[in-house]
């Protein structure tokens, strides 16, 4: 990996999630590209209730940017960090493919009901045939249905491995069977 390659960074936000501004603020007003997927709560902030944004998992964030240019960041703002992987060496973070990370983006964005599910949540018998959807919103997403007994919905499972997964309700008249 070369530092001045950009790629889909893991990053780290360690800020409260009540706080006002998030990383993801501070590094969308600097200009660089970065997702995290959210979801509605209502917090009580100064005896208030109030409906705010906040990422589904509260410490994860990915940085579409070079290694240098972020390290940059990295030193300025103290409570941003790169995640490692586990029993790797801690000279090279974590990084997305630019496909998964596509195609995760895609699914969160186009859907009004996404379901998350964090490392450990989806078991083997809940993961289905693969498919590709043909047609529609998700057009040429490929996943795997979600298997869950009982449910009447089709649902396509995207992921990002070890991070986070999504699953959003698909027609089964765009469905392919891969």
């Amino acid at each position: 990996m070369t530092p001045s390659e950009k790629k889909w960074f893991v990053m780290r936000d360690l800020k409260r999630r009540n706080s006002n501004v998030l990383a993801i603020h501070e590094l969308a007003e600097a200009g660089l590209e970065v997702f995290t997927p959210m979801t509605q709560m209502i917090l009580t902030i100064c005896g208030r209730q109030q409906r705010r944004s906040v990422p589904v998992i509260q410490d994860l964030l990915f940085v579409y940017e070079s290694k240098e240019v972020l390290d940059s960041f990295v030193d300025k703002f103290p409570r941003l960090q790169y995640r490692f992987l586990l029993g790797k060496p801690k000279s090279e973070p974590m990084t997305v493919r630019t496909k998964e990370m596509n195609q995760f983006m895609l699914a969160v964005n186009k859907t009004e009901t996404p379901l998350f599910y964090k490392p450990g949540e989806l078991t083997r018998a809940m993961y289905g045939r693969q498919v590709r959807i043909v047609g529609g919103l998700f057009d040429k997403l490929e996943g795997r249905l979600l298997s869950v007994k009982g449910m009447r919905k089709r649902r396509l499972i995207i992921e990002i491995p070890d991070l986070i997964s999504v699953a959003v309700e698909v027609s089964p008249d765009f469905i392919e069977f891969v």
